[in-house]
């Protein structure tokens, strides 16, 4: 089955790649209609666009690849190795911008995403290899097995596609206030993704194989019990990663990103953005959590149904408010969206299952209890010291996250939150004996 689908997913994904490289000339425009025309570049920026966009189709290829090894090692509970793959994906992608970009220009920025989606699938493969799997040439798409798993696929690739499109429409809007809002407003959102990505994302996929068996075993009572621990500890770690983010975002952008071109007046509108981010990091997280509790139901529908509605209702807000708010409405209409998204898939899934959500919804209240305090001690402790110069900003972004870092966890033990025990029990198993096969759940 997994040869079956390794093989039907790359074959798919080669042919859409190479209709993409083709209509490249087309499809840019479309997607970024009045990039470069409020600075006399357009036409020669999209072409730059069109180069890079058909030299980086060769990441989506290699990424398909990928996720699917992913899928396989993650339902092993396997985790290590693709733990591991973002990372070198990341360091591809700065060696791309720190040794590339020098005598290749901006395409070797390209070439570093493409080298560093290869090393993501590369570094998996031996695990493969641990687990025993045989490969082979297999495209029996009539298995009773496979077509099960296209029946399940086709919503997910849907709601897949609707988070995509929420990209898609805040690029689109933003290309037409400023080229440097657009570029901002990119910044702002993968600054913000990062406490999600975390948090959420890492929790959520790790805890899903054991979602998976508890379903298969008809196990109701462990699943709400899983779901619900697993959301208060993500949040528990997602809320002050937002609030300190949020409370520190001008240090932050500007010790990140203030240099050469970068100046005084793009962090201004890179942290405003980042800001209004912050307010939909709660809502995601709560999605990626109960999202997978429906997966793991067998019902890939209804998240689907939710995500679209999300995206539509991002689409109406991103129309209304980007001529008068610009970069800031755009941010908001995705953190607004993403709440109503997540407002209904919580009140779906209870009602599907059977969950109550008062114990969650009192955590998070001391969660918020918690993060006030953070907040608080940040602004009175650091936002009078907010100065020019990366040194003094490094200073406060690191000094101030500490300090609001440690007064939360003080608060937290205060309160007797079980979670601050939980996270940091984890952390020191992480540390002393994360190795193959164990995760942060299994662990």
């Amino acid at each position: 089955l997994a040869s079956t689908m390794l093989n039907l997913v790359t074959t798919g994904t080669a042919i859409l790649c190479a209709i993409s490289f083709v209509l490249a000339p087309l499809l840019v425009p479309l997607l970024a209609p009045d990039l470069g025309k409020d600075i006399g570049r357009r036409d020669e920026l999209i072409d730059e666009a069109v180069k890079l966009t058909r030299i980086m189709l060769l990441s989506p290829f290699l990424f398909a690849i990928s996720g699917m090894v992913t899928g396989i090692l993650n339902g092993r509970q396997r985790f290590l190795l693709t733990a591991l793959a973002p990372m070198l994906y990341n360091l591809a992608i700065i060696f791309g911008a720190v040794v590339l970009a020098g005598p290749f220009g901006v395409e070797g920025l390209a070439v570093g995403v493409v080298v560093g989606s290869g090393l993501h699938l590369v570094v998996q493969v031996p695990g493969l290899f641990r687990e025993k799997m045989r490969y082979q040439p297999s495209f029996d798409w009539r298995d009773g097995a496979t077509r099960e798993v296209g029946r399940l696929m086709g919503p997910r690739v849907l709601g897949l596609a609707a988070a995509q499109f929420n990209f898609l429409i805040t690029t689109f809007f933003a290309s037409k206030i400023s080229s440097s809002a657009f570029n901002d407003l990119n910044y702002a959102w993968l600054l913000a993704q990062l406490p999600l990505a975390l948090f959420g994302m890492a929790l959520s996929t790790a805890v899903f194989p054991r979602l998976a068996e508890h379903a298969a075993d008809g196990d109701y009572g462990a699943l709400q019990e899983t779901i619900s621990r697993v959301l208060r500890l993500a949040l528990f770690l997602t809320i002050p990663a937002a609030v300190g983010l949020a409370m520190l975002r001008v240090p932050v952008v500007t010790l990140l990103l203030e240099h050469g071109e970068f100046t005084a007046v793009s962090t201004a509108i890179t942290a405003s953005a980042l800001g209004w981010y912050c307010l939909g990091l709660l809502p995601q997280a709560g999605i990626e959590i109960h999202s997978r509790g429906f997966y793991a139901l067998g019902d890939t529908r209804t998240p689907v149904i939710l995500a679209v509605g999300a995206v539509l209702a991002n689409l109406l807000l991103s129309a209304i408010l980007y001529r008068p708010f610009e970069h800031e409405g755009l941010a908001f209409a995705i953190s607004f969206s993403s709440w109503l998204e997540w407002t209904f898939l919580y009140r779906m899934y209870c009602s599907r299952t059977g969950a109550r959500a008062e114990r969650d919804l009192r955590a998070i209240a001391l969660f918020g209890v918690c993060a006030a305090v953070m907040a608080l001690t940040i602004a009175v402790g650091f936002a009078p010291f907010d100065t020019a110069g990366r040194f003094h900003n490094a200073v406060i972004a690191i000094a101030g996250a500490v300090a609001g870092g440690v007064m939360y966890a003080v608060v937290a033990a205060a309160l007797r939150i079980p979670e601050l025990e939980q996270a940091a029990r984890r952390f020191r198993s992480m540390l002393g004996r994360f190795g193959p096969g164990r995760g942060v759940v299994s662990s």
